[in-house]
């Protein structure tokens, strides 16, 4: 397989059509916005990095595409005590997805849930100001092998 522009096209739509199948985002975007997201819970997906894998063969080399997928919402959002239970709810039904297309409809290896591959599925809460707002978010790294994504010459 060669990783070309329709294979790197599918595999973000794969992944954007998980985030977009919970209806719960207001927005999914496949980019970083480059302005404060509106108010409820929105959905970006970006790429973090991509390197190879040990478990290649000899005339293919397999690898690891990560990308990350941020879970953005209003810290001023009332009431103020949900917002750290709906951002929780939220990243854990976008693993639930995840987990259930680990093969993302047949197009990738694995989802790297448990880190077969090196860091595992996992998220980490922070705060993000953009444009004046101030955000809850969770960073959600999503580690995908794929096989065969480069060929070897001898």
């Amino acid at each position: 397989m060669s990783f070309n522009q329709a294979a790197v096209q599918a595999l973000f739509a794969a992944i954007l059509s998980e985030a977009k199948q919970l209806a719960i985002f207001a927005n999914v975007y496949a980019h970083e916005p480059k302005s404060a997201p509106g108010n409820y819970l929105n959905c970006a997906v970006w790429l973090e990095s991509i390197q190879p894998v040990r478990t290649s063969g000899l005339a293919e080399t397999s690898g690891k595409v990560t990308f990350t997928a941020r879970i953005y919402y209003p810290m001023l959002q009332k009431p103020g005590d949900d917002v750290d239970p709906d951002i929780l709810t939220a990243t854990c039904q976008l693993f639930e997805v995840l987990s259930e297309g680990f093969t993302l409809g047949g197009t990738v290896r694995a989802v790297d849930l448990l880190g077969m591959e090196g860091p595992a599925f996992g998220a980490q809460a922070a705060y993000v100001s953009q444009d004046n707002r101030l955000f809850r978010v969770m960073d959600i790294s999503i580690p995908i092998v794929i096989n065969d994504l480069w060929t070897q010459e001898a």
